[in-house]
Order: C-alpha cells, then structure tokens, then sequence
C-alpha cells in the first residue's frame, strides 16, 4: 500500500511496457528526503543499475533543498537501493536479456519510508506507441460525448 505518492514516471509508462514491477527501500540523506517530501522529483531519464551485487539508481533528479545545512545534497547523484539479494540475482538474470532494463516507474512514502517502485522493462515499437496515444484519445473522446449526453438528456 502506497501511502503517499511523490512523482510517478509518466514517461516511462509511455516509452516501455512494464513486465514486472517491485518495491524497493532507497538509501538518502536528510536533505534529500525533506525534498521528497515537498515534492521535488523528476525523473527525467532514471534508470537502475545492477554493480558488485548491488542496485543503484541514476538519474533521478531530487532537487536540492534550501534549508539544509552544509549545502544540502548532490541532485542527480548515484543512489542505492535496498533490496535482497535473492531479489537482485532475480533482477540480474532478466536484465542480462536483450532489450530489458530497470527503471523507476513511481517515488512514493511507505509508512514513513522512502519507497521507489523499479519496473523490469522492454522498450516499446513505434506502432505500440501510436496504439497507446490512439487508446488515450478515444478515451478522451468517450468522455467529451458523455459529459455532451449528459448535458443534453439532464441526467
């Protein structure tokens, strides 16, 4: 259960089918977590590695925060992520197939904790993204002709 949500990966969600996907802990400093707490993610190309048996994450941009003593924290830099290591030998094995990789889908707060959901991913073809913005507009319009019959009939 998702207790708090602070961004969710829009893009990724648009540019990947998600396989699988898996909560993982995410080591941070203090700053950093106020920061989260304010809102202040983006992750504007994340993406998760797998080094020395360890997973760390990439990218993700935690905007620095301006009451922190000592000049706060790096905002894009490497972070790791908590996982066990029966989970990461998983994670391993499928990212060591062609045209998969790991990358963070949704930061949210877990009873207090900092939580980032990692997705297992495959890029999308050209045509699976021009079927999703069709399936969206439809979706669009669909609505705009209720809230139209809704007008019409008073219902």
């Amino acid at each position: 259960m998702k207790d708090r949500v602070v961004g969710t990966n829009r893009k990724a969600l648009f540019k990947y089918q998600i396989l699988s996907r898996i909560e993982a802990g995410i080591v941070l400093r203090g700053s950093e977590v106020k920061s989260l707490r304010a809102g202040h993610v983006s992750f504007e190309d994340a993406y998760a590695v797998i080094r020395n048996g360890e997973i760390h994450l990439r990218s993700l941009h935690i905007a620095g925060y301006d009451k922190a003593r000592g000049g706060g924290h790096d905002p894009i830099a490497e972070r790791k992520l908590l996982l066990k290591q029966h989970e990461i030998r998983r994670l391993e094995q499928k990212v060591l197939q062609k045209g998969v990789t790991l990358i963070p889908t949704t930061v949210y707060f877990k009873n207090g904790w900092a939580k980032v959901e990692i997705g297992l991913c495959v890029g999308k073809r050209k045509y699976d993204k021009r079927q999703a913005i069709m399936e969206r507009e439809q979706k669009r319009e669909d609505a705009r002709f209720n809230k139209m019959r809704k007008q019409w009939t008073g219902r």
